[in-house]
């Protein structure tokens, strides 16, 4: 008789044995929707898939970008791995071709089964179902690595009593192999995108981390003090945090505390798939001040903490949103040169034996355009082709330097205009070498060129990235550090010139084509995307780069055919996370907007009174009511009138609109249009013969000035009476007003 406790799902081991009988946490029906596609859908399928669903989970939980998280981590078939929380197998299938097992624990069977039947031709993957408490005391104590991707936040829900995070890892502690890693991906609750507006994302709601979640639930996300004091609790003695950009769930990027980000490299900052949210201030605009302070650690949206030893890799970046035939990984890390130096070198993966001709042809490139720049002034960085433990990758040397990108943002930050034409003069220059040559980078851009000043020299002693044109472009002053204006103008004239005559080198060209391509189409197309990329750059406009370059109108069309092609070329024609946000349809809100329109309308939703004593209306003898709007859409006044008030007239706003008066009275009496020259305005009475109309009428004003009088004079006065209205008010654009006219 079989086991009902243990179910095969092609290779994959399911182990209920320790399953309660019941799952406590469900999507409901979605789960049936993704097991349904797990059964009869393969991988391949799955894009496809994500662009006709445009949902929220059938993103997260099938996009192949989920996997860039762990595919980086360098596993070998040696390693023993444990997923907790493995959910429905976003990450399980990398962790599979890496390691030689894969343990995953998960509570849901339901989500299990969507794990199991999406890989189900791993053979080293086993399930177990159920809670972790129960299943953690038969797990051995030999894991390589344990993960928990999205899941140590809810160690208090898993573990309870005082301690639930200490107590949680202290028990996965115990289950490591010795030399062992934990690796825990989290958000951080000071994200800088929950400050720009994004909602925590567990709970759903706005500030929740940022405000120490107040208002309770079981869910903790922690800034990366509070990860580094549970460690520091738990006696954990070795621990290194990683940065993942945006955020772990969808990460292009992985920085880390040897490698920290460039002002000017986080501009993909609108995250939110899931729900709408707001947008209080431009996040890339602020990443760039946090990165020149030094706090980019502080505000990582997210966070990846090793517990045990660091990796070699100081930064990754992932080009897997792409075909699968140009998919690749690019590496910053600790390694050895080709001629066995040890140094940090740059390579480059392909995320797929797809993807193998293309980091071939990088070699090939690097051939062919070092031929045609020989006797030119623009330095190719060398590139070879190599092999580790089967896996194909083109490696780079790792050049120090200024970003021309870098340098040419110092000059406009400093309103240095001239200097930045000349820059970009020099760049045509030397990228225009030997133009008529087979061989062209077609994404020959700023950032992907690297300057040396005039006087460096060996590829460690050149200015750091984050150092660049700061250093370059202020110069080093004068004596003793007292210098005169013109001394700080010489050494900064100075700093540029060794700049624009020192060492460029194009460290990055990937899209090199075996064909010449004229070079004002490939310098239009750099100066269009570093334009585009940061509204601050406006002080250079287009107009003045097509005069440098000569384009005509024929030219930009053929730009942009060309480029069409190329974005179709590269994408497969497949959504980009923005695309497919927009589709999901989840709103990004502007706040700004709202005060606008809120300001709009405390300028124009305004009751103003006028009185006629017998002498006519006078602005002297007006006046404007407060919190007469009740919203937008409803006033409601009540106003002490004195005996000698003959007329009393009431605008009820400032722009063009339709009125129902839904109730009126002076002194308790209707005023109604059925006694005539009570009641008359500068707009239309709608169906004024009809009695409802008579009685609670309607009235379109096609001015930014309406009036309704009122006639006093036949109505019983007082020496000081009673006016209670209620008003139902619309804005109308004055053309459909006129036209309702």
């Amino acid at each position: 008789m079989a086991d009902k406790k243990i179910e095969e799902i092609g290779k994959v081991r399911l182990d209920y044995s320790r399953y309660p009988g019941n799952d406590f946490y469900s999507e409901g029906k979605m789960e049936d929707e993704l097991l349904e596609i797990a059964m009869n859908r393969t991988a391949a399928e799955y894009e496809d898939i994500i662009e006709e669903r445009r949902v929220w989970p059938v993103l997260y939980h099938l996009s192949p970008l989920r996997e860039n998280i762990v595919d980086w981590i360098p596993m070998d078939k040696g390693c023993k791995v444990l997923e907790v929380g493995s959910g429905c197998g976003a990450i399980t299938g990398a962790l599979s071709r890496k390691a030689g097992t894969v343990t995953c624990l998960d509570l849901s069977k339901k989500r299990s089964l969507i794990n199991a039947y999406r890989h189900r031709d791993c053979d080293n993957v086993t399930i177990h179902v159920g809670n972790f408490k129960d299943i953690e005391p038969e797990l051995p104590g030999d894991f390589d690595y344990i993960c928990l991707i999205g899941v140590f936040e809810y160690g208090r829900a898993y573990m309870g009593g005082g301690n639930p995070y200490e107590d949680y890892l202290k028990k996965l502690m115990g289950h490591l192999a010795p030399g062992g890693r934990i690796v825990i991906a989290i958000e951080n609750k000071y994200g800088l995108k929950y400050f720009a507006g994004c909602r925590e994302d567990h709970l759903g709601t706005y500030f929740s981390g940022i405000e120490n979640y107040a208002s309770g639930g079981d869910v903790r996300t922690f800034g990366r003090g509070g990860l580094e004091n549970i460690f520091e609790r738990c006696g954990v003695e070795e621990w290194h945090f990683y940065y993942p950009y945006p955020d772990y769930k969808f990460m292009t990027s992985l920085y880390s505390d040897e490698y920290l980000p460039k002002k000017g490299e986080l501009f993909n900052n609108i995250r939110n798939f899931d729900r709408s949210r707001m947008l209080l201030f431009n996040e890339k605009n602020a990443f760039d001040g946090l990165v020149e302070e030094g706090l980019f650690p502080v505000f990582s949206n997210s966070y990846v903490a090793v517990i045990g030893g660091g990796f070699d890799t100081k930064f990754v970046k992932y080009s897997n949103d792409r075909a699968p035939e140009y998919a690749i990984r690019t590496e910053i890390l600790s390694g050895w040169t080709l001629d066995g130096a040890r140094a940090d070198v740059v390579r480059k993966y392909p995320m797929s034996s797809a993807a193998d001709a293309h980091v071939r042809g990088m070699a090939a490139a690097y051939e062919s355009l070092r031929e045609r720049y020989k006797g030119g002034e623009l330095t190719i960085n060398t590139c070879e082709l190599a092999r580790m433990e089967g896996q194909l990758f083109a490696q780079f040397e790792y050049v120090q330097g200024v970003p021309l990108l870098e340098v040419m943002d110092a000059c406009l930050e400093r309103g240095d205009v001239e200097s930045f034409r000349r820059f970009f003069r020099e760049f045509l220059k030397r990228a225009g070498y030997n133009s008529g040559y087979p061989a062209a980078d077609f994404d020959l851009v700023f950032g992907n060129v690297l300057i040396r000043p005039q006087g460096e020299s060996g590829s460690g002693n050149g200015l750091s990235e984050s150092e660049g044109a700061e250093l370059s472009l202020e110069g080093n002053g004068g004596s003793g550090g007292a210098s005169s204006e013109g001394a700080s103008s010489e050494a900064k004239g100075s700093a540029l010139e060794a700049l624009l005559r020192g060492e460029w080198t194009l460290i990055d060209y990937e899209w090199t084509f075996g064909k010449p391509v004229e070079t004002k189409l490939l310098a239009f197309r750099a100066a269009y995307w570093y334009l585009l990329e940061d509204e601050k750059r406006k002080k250079i406009s287009l107009d003045w780069i097509l005069r440098e370059l000569s384009m005509t109108e024929k030219d930009v069309k053929d730009f942009w055919e060309e480029e069409g092609e190329f974005q179709r070329f590269v994408t497969g024609k497949r959504s980009s996370m923005a695309e497919m946000r927009e589709k999901i349809g989840c709103r990004v809100m502007n706040p700004q907007d709202w005060l606008d329109r809120y300001q709009d309308s405390e300028d124009v939703n305004k009751v103003q009174i006028y009185e006629d004593k017998g002498q006519g209306y006078s602005e002297e003898d007006s006046y404007f009511v407060r919190d007469a709007y009740q919203g937008d859409w409803l006033i409601e006044l009540e106003l002490k009138v004195s005996g000698e008030v003959e007329m009393l007239r009431i605008d009820p706003g400032m722009y063009p609109c339709m009125v129902k008066i839904a109730e009126m009275t002076f002194n308790g009496e209707t005023v109604c249009l059925h006694r005539r020259k009570m009641l008359y305005a500068n707009g239309r009475i709608v169906k004024p013969d009809e009695k409802e109309h008579r009685d609670h009428p309607s009235i379109i004003f096609p001015t930014e000035d309406p009036n309704i009088n009122i006639s006093l004079k036949g109505l019983k006065r007082e020496a000081e009476n009673t006016l209670r209205t209620r008003i139902e008010i619309v804005r109308l654009p004055l053309s459909m007003a006129q036209d309702l006219m």
